[in-house]
């Protein structure tokens, strides 16, 4: 039955390439708030230390050929906290397809009296898959179709920019992290009335923490995405910090899923994280959920220097 359902997944990926790809095509995190350099090139820097984060996420656990993410980041500031330098890496698999990359990304920051406001720019590499011949169109293994015989493989080059301003307690972040429409098919596999290609991503993001009383804060975020062809899409979040050590939280994603969500402050340096997502559309009867784990550690801290927490 697996093979099928990875079949499905395949003609899905099929049917939106042909139809310009109007969906999502950027990775989606649950932890967007620890992963913003993801989405955000203008982040960079930001958290004024060096600061290394890995993110693995299961997407509809159960369903053989569903989506697997993993990313590092790493990203760092420079030249008194003027500039900020990032990398990222990543490998994304859905069905039959998978794309393995790698960004770089600048920002110029402006220090303010509370606040820094940043402009960011990044270049990236990928190189992406589609094996179409591994379909199986029936039982039989035995039926022909022209279009799932010639496989897919390119690079791709793109470019993106963001903006992000941000306080100890509040940020808001725009971003576009791919300009270039660059195609996602070659060969008797684009359509040249109708080509698969990347689509421009916007995405807007903000959060504040208020403080309920010594020992308890409240988080609050959200993420809202853009695409041609694809409805809004907003993730929206809730978290409980308990003693800046533990955090407790909820999330709702429209039209997908809700989300709960564990964070631990283990010390200054290291963060731990964990999402679990229920889907609410009518694939929750067909798959176990999605899990996220995110791990950051964060360099540079000197012994028995008090750091003011950071909570972005």
């Amino acid at each position: 039955m697996k093979k099928y359902i990875y079949s499905i997944v395949g003609l899905i990926f099929l049917i939106s390439s042909s139809q310009e790809s109007k969906a999502q095509q950027e990775a989606m995190y649950t932890q967007y708030m620890f992963n913003a350099l993801a989405l955000n090139p203008a982040y960079a820097g930001s958290r004024n230390v060096i600061s290394a984060t890995g993110l693995y996420r299961y997407q509809w656990s159960g369903i053989d050929g569903a989506p697997k993410t993993t990313t590092f980041t790493i990203d760092a500031p420079i030249n008194n906290n003027k500039i900020g330098l990032g990398l990222q890496v990543f490998n994304d698999k859905l069905g039959i397809t998978n794309t393995t990359g790698a960004v770089i990304s600048s920002a110029y920051r402006i220090r303010m009296e509370k606040a820094t406001l940043s402009f960011g720019m990044q270049g990236s590499i990928a190189n992406f898959k589609a094996n179409f011949s591994s379909v199986e169109l029936d039982e039989t293994g035995t039926s022909y179709d022209p279009a799932f015989q010639e496989n897919v493989n390119s690079m791709q080059f793109n470019i993106g920019t963001g903006i992000y301003y941000n306080s100890d307690k509040f940020y808001f972040g725009v971003s576009v992290p791919t300009l270039v429409p660059n195609r996602l098919s070659k060969g008797s596999n684009a359509q040249t009335n109708n080509p698969s290609k990347q689509e421009m991503h916007l995405f807007v993001s903000s959060g504040y923490v208020f403080d309920l009383n010594t020992d308890f804060k409240f988080k609050p975020s959200f993420l809202l995405k853009a695409v041609k062809g694809a409805p809004i899409e907003g993730d929206i979040n809730a978290t409980f910090w308990i003693k800046e050590i533990v955090g407790l939280g909820a999330q709702y994603r429209t039209n997908a899923d809700v989300s709960g969500l564990l964070e631990l402050q283990v010390n200054p340096q290291i963060r731990f994280g964990y999402a679990y997502d229920h889907s609410t559309t009518k694939l929750r009867n067909f798959n176990g959920g999605s899990h996220e784990i995110m791990l950051r550690y964060e360099f540079g801290f000197e012994k028995n220097k008090v750091v003011s927490p950071r909570y972005f």
